[in-house]
């Protein structure tokens, strides 16, 4: 279990990262929008860095390289993560 919390922590650091760094734009958008839903912040983070993990593990198995493109259009489909 202690490697799926650290999995987890990296993740959020990168959402925390592409928030102070605003890069994507996206993520702040999207915790936004979630928040205003009614997500607290953790969970919306939480949500977002889910969306961290599916790319990276698309990038990973898939051998496709990383592309904001498709990073973005998971964020769009939040809270909807089917």
């Amino acid at each position: 279990m202690e490697n799926f919390d650290l999995i987890i922590q990296q993740f959020l650091q990168i959402v925390n990262n592409q928030l102070t760094n605003n890069a994507p734009p996206e993520t702040r958008q999207t915790l936004e929008r979630l928040q205003q839903l009614g997500y607290s912040e953790l969970e919306a983070k939480m949500m977002i860095a889910q969306c961290v993990g599916r790319d990276l593990n698309t990038t990973i198995t898939e051998g496709k390289s990383k592309q904001q493109e498709r990073y973005v259009a998971l964020l769009h489909r939040l809270p909807d993560m089917d």
